[in-house]
């Protein structure tokens, strides 16, 4: 560290000071008496402009500023998993133990405690040539996930030492190397990485294998990849940590990152509550064995709560490195803008759209564009798939951070508050809503789940659309107009909206194999196509109505999948069935014509 330059305003989150020539940009600072931890984010000569995060209120004029010599950087290292970071990652459990309830204003700490000891098993030896990205230990950091030590990007060079397998500390040094100038360089345990800079990969893949997310109307209709990237807007109260939960606990990627950024208090507790006590649906594990939680909630600091998401990313791209799919959660990017608004403002810069600053589209496309699927410099395969909450204000969609989400999404997941008000979950709209990613993911899910996965899907999206239609014309003038073909399209509507979209949140049909919800689609498209040609050969709606297979139809998705013989049956007996009234039909119609 090194001592230069006074405070010579403070605004807020946002001082400016003199004496800064010899300073960085983005460089960390430490303001004032209190050693307020900044950064810097303008230079100007011998003047700089520093965003703090943590709270100002005390500061003075010509009290000194101190820098740090390093960016704003996360520590990477085994003990990531199953803690909780504050938005710029500090521990929180750590700073429970040291400061209670409250915490002091500028209290330095450890992010990863360089004094605990891990179980090191080494890959290489003595004389074996490592570059950028090569595992060389492993650490078994939970007992869900092995933790890779890689050799830092942009580091090669022949081992010269390594530790032996046994416990050590997190402050030692796993293996120093000979480089090929003969300069020594280290591989630590633990290691640190600026969160603004995006970690390098060897090369971007196509997303062409789906997140697999336990929930009918993403897998089914609006699929994600992985290594794509979502965004779930909607108003107060449509569930977007909801199903961001849901999300986080039963998709299918091997680690978790859940970003609470500027969210209320009240729901971040909530967080922090459930995810220690929640288990891992595949291994019986607590699920925080997989999961790292950045809480930032919106009564803290301003700048902070800008900084999270960079942090958040930052340690699914070191997962990622290892192998890992991740999914991360940001709740909400709309917090996030709002703290981006606040520091333009009190930097005094030209406001576009709504008062949010001019580059608020490029911040967000800077952080979507970290989410892929990738080959990582090892060699290995690893993706990040980004899931960000978007709250417009008063679910009004056209507001600039949904609008310019959208640019830089293949995955909308609309959420509808007149389907939260009718207690439809998950609310997400089947007209609003869409996925880019159907194309790339169809040859995974035809091969793995069900041939018929793409036929299945357009055929429900296309009854979907043309239910919309009707449903305007029987609010108008009522359903006794139409005629059979357009009520039976508003009929096999309502059961793909009650009995395949709707779904718990709780209870056994919060998670649905894929397979599963082939199964209730296969058979309601197929009801259907069947009553339609029904339909068009002169049978009439109402018996088809009044079948008890049709009430079983709209159940279905309470049947457990470990009896699958039991869809195989309600499907043969649905088919007998209507075969029997078309019987019937064609048999009054003979009778009938006897008569005449």
């Amino acid at each position: 560290m090194r001592a230069a330059g006074r405070i010579v305003s403070v605004n807020g989150p946002v001082l400016r000071a003199s004496g800064m020539r010899e300073f960085s940009m983005r460089e960390m600072v430490h303001a004032g008496k209190l050693s307020l931890l900044g950064e810097i984010i303008r230079l100007d000569g011998d003047e700089a402009v520093i965003q703090v995060f943590e709270e100002t209120a005390g500061l003075r004029t010509g009290e000194p500023v101190v820098g740090a010599g390093a960016p704003l950087s996360m520590s990477l290292g085994p003990g990531l998993l199953g803690s909780i970071f504050d938005g710029i990652g500090r521990p929180l459990r750590k700073l429970l133990e040291k400061e209670g309830s409250f915490v002091s204003r500028g209290v330095n700490i450890p992010q990863l405690d360089p004094d605990a000891s891990w179980d090191v098993t080494p890959l290489g030896k003595v004389g074996d040539v490592v570059t950028g990205g090569t595992p060389i230990a492993t650490v078994r950091e939970t007992s869900l996930v092995e933790h890779r030590i890689l050799t830092p990007p942009g580091v090669e060079g022949e081992i010269l030492s390594i530790l032996p397998a046994g416990f050590h500390r997190g402050s030692e040094t796993v293996a120093r190397l000979r480089d090929g100038r003969g300069r020594e360089r280290v591989v630590p345990m633990i290691s640190s990485w600026p969160v603004r800079t995006a970690r390098p990969v060897a090369e971007r893949l196509l997303p062409d294998e789906p997140l697999l997310t336990g929930q009918r109307v993403i897998d089914g209709l609006f699929p994600l990849s992985k290594g794509g990237v979502s965004a779930i807007p909607g108003g107060f109260g449509t569930g977007k940590t909801v199903t961001q939960h849901q999300l986080a606990k039963w998709s299918d990627a091997h680690i978790v990152v859940y970003i609470g950024c500027g969210e209320r208090g009240n729901e971040m507790t909530q967080v922090l509550e459930e995810f220690p006590v929640l288990e891992d649906p595949r291994s019986g594990k607590p699920l925080m064995e997989r999961t790292v939680l950045i809480a930032n909630t919106s009564n803290m600091p301003v700048a902070a709560r800008e900084a999270s998401i960079y942090t958040g990313i930052t340690i699914a791209e070191y997962y990622r490195d290892m192998g890992y799919d991740v999914a991360l959660m940001a709740d909400s990017t709309s917090r996030w803008a709002e703290a981006l608004r606040e520091i333009s403002g009190r930097l005094g810069e030209i406001p576009a759209e709504e008062g949010f600053p001019a580059y608020l589209p490029t911040r967000i496309a800077e952080f979507y564009e970290r989410a892929g699927k990738v080959t990582t410099l090892g060699g290995t395969r690893g993706s990040i798939s980004i899931i960000g909450a978007v709250s417009p204000p008063g679910g009004d969609f056209t507001e600039p951070v949904t609008r310019h989400t959208k640019r830089f999404i293949r995955c909308f997941w609309a959420l509808d508050q007149q389907l939260a008000r009718s207690r439809h979950f998950p609310a997400i709209s089947w007209t609003d809503s869409y996925s880019e990613y159907g194309d790339e993911v169809k040859t995974w899910y035809e091969a793995n789940v069900d041939a018929a996965w793409t036929s299945l899907r357009d055929r429900a999206r296309a009854l979907l659309a043309e239910d919309d239609s009707i449903q305007q014309i029987i609010r108008l003038v009522g359903e006794d107009v139409l005629p059979d073909d357009q009520k039976l399209t508003a009929l096999t509507a309502s059961l793909l909206k009650n009995g395949y979209l709707q779904q718990g949140a709780f209870g056994p049909d919060s998670y649905c194999p894929p397979r599963k919800g082939i199964a209730i689609l296969d058979i309601m498209i197929g009801f259907h196509e069947r009553a339609k040609g029904m339909i068009a050969r002169g049978c009439p709606l109402s018996p088809l109505r009044k079948m008890d297979e049709l009430v079983e139809l709209a159940h279905l998705r309470e049947l457990p999948w470990d009896k699958p013989e039991a869809f195989d049956d309600l499907k043969r007996r649905l088919v007998k069935r209507m075969m029997e009234i078309d019987r019937e039909r064609l048999a009054t119609r003979a009778t009938g014509s006897v008569r005449l």
